[in-house]
């Protein structure tokens, strides 16, 4: 039976889209206050129509895909760009939706957070020169930038903070990088991000690490200026209390009694 014109409205007012703009609000309460809720949403429609296999799953599952779109709001990214969300068909039938956080979006979670002032991650292959140890501040890498650079053979990562000083710097192997692989749900998918991205998956493996060690979040800027703040309240309610307050100094009493004495001559 064709579709009739009514049920084909009421199939694309409450299709993923739809669902999409309804959730505007919703959404705009979850995003950080520097991401417009219109350009986030207009974002995330623009994911819908570029991505045939997202969109047919979406519109299987609205709920599944609006999870998804959730944590992406939550971080404040970019659905498609800095966050993206993949869809695997079940052997049961649906689809799970899952949300990856792309390497730039490591880092702008990092950068957020205002207290490092740059992030370095580098691949390195085989055709490189690497060089670290624990008493090195940060790694000496050359790469053959116009040779033949072989095969990946391991990852770094790590962030200069504002006092210029480093932070731990993550240095990982192919054999550890491949165990995050192994453990990753997506990895044995053809379309999985391993698959057509290794090198970004690298290198957001290593900046993952790295987010253990410095601040990644927009609340650490908030904490600092909340403690800014009670530490300006607190000098302030000080400065009050000596104002106000009666300070003893014995020094000076003793002082004012020997002024009367001798005023009156020692008489008691």
């Amino acid at each position: 039976m064709t579709e009739t014109v009514s049920s084909a409205v009421e199939k694309k007012s409450s299709g993923p889209m739809a669902v999409v703009s309804q959730s505007a609000d919703w959404l705009g309460g979850l995003l950080p206050s520097h991401v417009d809720v219109h350009a986030f949403v207009s974002l995330a429609k623009a994911h819908l129509r570029k991505d045939a296999k997202l969109m047919e799953a979406a519109s299987a599952d609205p709920s599944g895909y609006m999870m998804a779109l959730t944590e992406c709001a939550r971080l404040g990214l970019v659905p498609g760009d800095t966050f993206h969300i993949v869809a695997f068909k079940k052997k049961g039938g649906g689809f799970d939706f899952t949300g990856i956080v792309d390497y730039t979006g490591e880092i702008e979670l990092i950068y957020r957070a205002g207290a490092v002032s740059s992030v370095k991650a580098e691949i390195v292959y085989t055709g490189d020169t690497f060089r670290f140890t624990p008493d090195m501040d940060r790694p000496h890498h050359e790469p053959n930038w116009f040779g033949d650079r072989g095969q990946m053979l391991g990852v770094y990562a790590y962030a200069v903070m504002k006092d210029g000083s480093t932070s731990r710097v993550v240095v990982m192997s192919r054999a550890e990088v491949m165990k995050v692989k192994a453990a990753s749900k997506t990895a044995a998918f053809s379309d999985s991000p391993w698959t057509l991205w290794e090198d970004r998956m690298w290198l957001k493996t290593a900046i993952h690490q790295l987010t253990k060690w410095v601040p990644t979040s927009a609340e650490y800027l908030r904490e600092q200026l909340r403690a800014a703040v009670e530490a300006d309240n607190l000098r302030g309610r000080h400065a009050a209390e000596v104002v106000d307050g009666e300070v003893y100094d014995p020094d000076a009493d003793a002082t004012e009694q020997a002024a009367a004495e001798a005023h009156t001559g020692g008489e008691s």
